[in-house]
């Protein structure tokens, strides 16, 4: 089973899910248009079943910080949800 990495930003302005395609410039990509309140469990399945893949099994969602700025400690904090994911039923993603 081929296993991929799907993350989940805040810009600030909506949550965006997308999963990582290394070598790709396109990922697909889903976005909620909303800050808040995060998206639920049922939501991002929800989600990412409409990209064609679904948590792998035994993942956990963890969470990040990251900074657009990584030099300067003053810049927004990024948070950033991250899951295994493989494509629906097992399949490649």
């Amino acid at each position: 089973m081929r296993t991929l990495t799907a993350q989940m930003p805040n810009t600030g302005r909506a949550w965006h899910l997308y999963v990582v395609l290394y070598g790709e410039t396109e990922w697909p990509t889903f976005q909620w248009d909303r800050t808040a309140p995060v998206p639920t469990g049922a939501e991002r399945r929800a989600a990412l079943a409409s990209l064609g893949c679904e948590v792998a099994p035994g993942a956990v969602w963890s969470r990040t910080e990251d900074s657009r700025d990584p030099e300067d400690d003053s810049t927004s904090v990024l948070l950033i949800a991250a899951v295994t994911v493989c494509g629906r039923n097992g399949g490649a993603a």
